[in-house]
């Protein structure tokens, strides 16, 4: 966990002092990239263990739970929210 923080913290430190180099401009695109790396790897290493190749059917039925629950929440939050705080009232 330390040495997350220590990222963290020298990603930030780095980018105040070099906040008006020419190269900076370019960290998003090289930032998307080391992404697509991340995801890529990650499902080469699903894909190689067995156990979750064989669960697919059970692991795909509890994301697909967890994204309509996730959703709807989010909706009616949103709603509730929208109803209590910005929408006017009739006089």
């Amino acid at each position: 966990m330390l040495s997350i923080f220590l990222c963290i913290i020298s990603g930030v430190l780095a980018g105040y002092l070099l906040r008006n180099r020419r190269f900076v401009k370019y960290v998003g695109t090289l930032l998307s990239v080391v992404i697509m790396l991340l995801l890529f790897f990650l499902g080469v290493s699903v894909g190689i263990n067995q156990q979750v190749v064989n669960n697919f059917a059970a692991i795909g039925m509890d994301a697909l739970i967890l994204t309509i629950g996730g959703t709807v929440g989010s909706l009616l939050c949103a709603k509730l929210i929208y109803q209590l705080f910005f929408k006017k009232t009739r006089e």
